[in-house]
């Protein structure tokens, strides 16, 4: 039997939809994933962390739950909204259902609201937090509770804290410190294909225990919530920089490395999410369909002093890419390989280990 279940925004929206998965209370800040494909990825990428994600697509779960394509250990998001979910999903890689997914790690859904309204509303007033609710009951107190919500320590929440260390694939030629404040499955794997040993280090590693590592190359991960947050991170890197090492930053490492160059970050209405987002190559005027999830820019006012902008958001000229002038270093919002968008930037891997030969 279907349960009814509610959407409450916090500017006192709400909207009737339908339970499914986990049937459960849950609060976070709403934001929408514009991606035709690659739900299992949205559903564990470890940025989503505090977040109520809705799939502006309006089919999700035709192909099942395909494990190769999972990207985190489990899902961190705080619930999931879609127009329609698929009950009897095709492929010959499926081994289940989102339903049961979604119920086995705790994570309640909604389906069945017009999910294009919705993000009309959030495209205009913003994101903002929002709470699945199962009664009518109590909305002045739910309401009070979504306007002192805050997504806090996110990096703490996704990471584990421990140090691992994986061979390479093919013969070894560089040691790689990958920080991780939340990275994919695939960094590493990007990395081990190249013939990198990767040595993963914990979000709040020191500068002096991540030299000890004696890499030849740093790459900081993704990640997620206000980069500002991580101040002890931002410091570190900042003295990394100084031993001129070859550093790659991805997403929030992006970021960190802009903070640790003296520039700011600063939150946008709506945030970029999704395989579909067009990232361009100023030098070039080339255009690249990426893989992103971030609320958060490196802000164009307060650029690095010595920093070139290298890409841009094609739909809002936000920054995008760095280059440092007095640096080995450069940095991506986007994904450059993940499994639910396109290959095309991958070279960016290659480029780091070109880095990293040339400073051997």
């Amino acid at each position: 039997m279907e349960k009814t279940a509610f959407l409450l925004l916090e500017n006192g929206t709400l909207i009737e939809g339908k339970s499914f998965g986990a049937v459960k209370e849950a609060i976070g800040e709403i934001v929408f994933n514009t991606g035709m494909v690659g739900y299992l990825n949205t559903l564990t990428d470890p940025c989503y962390c505090g977040q109520i994600v809705m799939q502006t697509f309006p089919l999700i779960g035709n192909y099942g739950v395909i494990p190769e394509e999972i990207e985190g250990a489990v899902p961190f998001l705080s619930a999931y909204i879609v127009r329609d979910w698929c009950q009897e999903p095709s492929n010959f890689r499926c081994r289940g259902q989102i339903d049961a997914f979604l119920k086995k790690h705790g994570i309640p859904g909604l389906y069945g609201i017009d999910t294009r309204a919705l993000t009309r509303i959030l495209r205009t007033e913003g994101v903002m937090n929002a709470k699945i609710i199962y009664s009518k009951d109590q909305m002045e107190a739910s309401l009070a509770q979504l306007k002192e919500y805050r997504v806090e320590k996110a990096v703490a929440a996704v990471t584990d804290g421990v140090r691992k260390e994986t061979a390479p694939q093919v013969d070894e030629k560089y040691r790689v410190v990958l920080w991780n404040f939340g990275a994919k499955k695939h960094l590493e794997r990007e990395l081990t294909v190249r013939g990198c040993r990767v040595i993963e280090m914990p979000a709040d590693s020191s500068a002096d225990a991540i030299l000890a590592e004696k890499p030849d190359g740093i790459l900081i991960s993704n990640g997620p919530g206000d980069p500002a947050e991580n101040a002890d991170a931002v410091a570190a890197l900042a003295t990394l920089c100084e031993k001129k090492l070859p550093v790659f930053g991805i997403g929030l490492g992006h970021q960190l490395l802009a903070l640790a160059n003296g520039g700011k970050t600063e939150k946008l209405k709506f945030g970029h999410r999704g395989a579909n987002q067009p990232a361009m190559e100023l030098a070039t005027g080339r255009v690249f369909i990426t893989a992103q999830n971030h609320g958060y820019v490196v802000s164009d006012k307060d650029l690095p002093a010595n920093a070139d902008v290298t890409f841009v958001n094609g739909n809002d000229r936000t920054c995008e890419g760095l280059s440092y002038r007095d640096l080995p270093a450069f940095s991506i919002q986007f994904m450059p390989e993940s499994s639910d968008s396109p290959h095309n930037t991958s070279f960016f891997y290659d480029q780091f280990v070109a880095m990293m030969k040339e400073g051997k």
